[in-house]
């Protein structure tokens, strides 16, 4: 029809969603590298500030200072020292302290012997917060100096602004942003690779064409297995009859004949009951039955007569129909009692219900779900429709506004379909 022109063909669907995925994911990934970088940044200045701080309270050289009671000889004999250390350790400031808080070091001199900006706690322990002082915003360390008895002579604090926290954080971006690139680039890779596999087996056609183009090739496969099921029977009661024949036995040959000819009419007479009755799902109907007598199934099928039309086309009737029967014949291949069930008829919003029950094993609870997902099958791989009948199955009856259940007792895939209002898509 002419809306496959407008609609955006399968393979570029696969394309954008693959795209839109791998920039999601690598925008969640930058998202995560940003936060861990800063959560590290932040951690390593934590670590820094407590490790030259704890250093510094135990360096003799500070005791001593503190020790003595000369606070302008210990700020000429410690600010050197605490400049060295801060250019080494990479901080903005350290700042060596009476007990009561006094600033005996600092980078800025003015600075020195006014009151220390930050908590001195009431304890002599170690303490790690984030204050503003004369520098700014910063992560900080104090640790308290103690003498050789235990008593406390006066603190240290190392800290590293937030400031230079932000600029390490910005060095480490471009790592973070370069993973990203190469994941978004890495997924828009994949996106292409899968947009030109899509486009090889489906062309330029849309989703619904595609799923389309799968229904009448199920539709096919299983109407032609169907009929070749029945004229092979067809075929081999014609054989024996006209072996009947040209040796004379006559009367074993009408009788043959007569025999195909009234099974044959109780099929078609269940079949053309109905008087909305599709051709395409009867000639199937036919087809199955001799398709499970050809295997040694008993086939049972009852067709009310007022079963109204179906909204589903004829080509997704027989997809739906076919694949839930053969679905059925294949469950039943190592059953003692083999026999498959069909029944079509009204349901109470005059709609239709279909049943396709057998004497197979039945599905686990824990499948019921999985195996109308595509790609899943509990049989070998490469029988035709493995993976792709039950898949096709539900979605063409959930897009007609049905739905479709496993039970029990027997094995009954139930469907149920709402009145027609039109004639499907095609």
């Amino acid at each position: 029809m002419s809306h496959a022109r407008t609609d955006r063909s399968a393979a570029s669907r696969v394309f954008l969603a693959l795209l839109v995925s791998a920039v999601v994911i690598g925008a969640l990934v930058a998202l995560f590298l940003v936060v861990e970088a800063q959560r590290a940044t932040r951690a390593e200045a934590e670590r820094v500030t407590a490790s030259t701080a704890v250093a510094l309270a135990a360096s003799p050289l500070v005791s001593s200072s503190l020790a003595d009671a000369d606070r302008e000889r210990a700020t000429r004999t410690l600010e050197p020292y605490a400049l060295e250390v801060i250019d080494a350790a990479g901080l903005d400031f350290i700042t060596i302290m009476t007990t009561t808080g006094i600033r005996v070091t600092h980078p800025d001199l003015d600075e020195i012997g006014k009151p220390y900006l930050g908590t001195i706690p009431d304890r002599p322990q170690p303490l790690t917060e984030e204050f503003t002082g004369t520098l700014g915003p910063s992560v900080r360390t104090i640790v308290p100096v103690t003498g050789a008895d235990g008593r406390l002579l006066g603190w240290v604090a190392a800290g590293v602004t937030t400031e230079t926290i932000s600029e390490t954080l910005l060095r480490r971006l471009p790592l973070s942003l370069g993973i990203t690139a190469a994941l978004v680039a890495a997924g828009a890779l994949g996106a292409w690779a899968a947009r030109r596999i899509t486009r090889r087996i489906a062309g330029d056609l849309p989703p619904g064409q595609v799923r389309d183009a799968v229904s009448s090739y199920e539709s096919i496969r299983t109407l032609g297995d169907a009929l070749r099921a029945q004229t092979h029977e067809h075929g081999n009661r014609m054989h024996t009859a006209v072996a009947l024949l040209e040796l004379g036995r006559i009367d074993e040959a009408i009788e043959i004949l007569t025999e195909t000819s009234r099974q044959s009419q109780s099929l078609v007479d269940q079949v053309t009951a109905r008087r909305h009755g599709d051709p395409t799902v009867g000639a199937l109907l036919l087809g199955k039955a001799s398709q499970a007598k050809e295997r040694g199934i008993d086939w049972r099928m009852t067709i009310a007569p007022d079963t109204p039309p179906t909204p589903l086309s004829p080509v997704d009737s027989v997809s739906v129909l076919g694949n839930l029967i053969d679905n059925a014949m294949d469950a039943v291949t190592d059953a003692d009692d083999r026999w498959v069930s069909v029944t079509l008829r009204r349901s109470p919003s005059d709609g239709i219900e279909l049943d396709v029950a057998d004497s197979g094993p039945g599905v686990p609870p824990p499948l019921r779900d999985e195996i109308f997902a595509s790609g899943f099958s509990t049989k070998e791989a490469g029988a035709a429709g493995r993976g792709v009948g039950l898949a096709l199955v539900r979605a063409l009856v959930l897009d007609a506004g049905g739905r479709i259940e496993v039970r029990d007792d027997p094995t009954t895939f139930h469907v149920t379909l709402p009145a027609a209002r039109g004639r499907g898509r095609r």
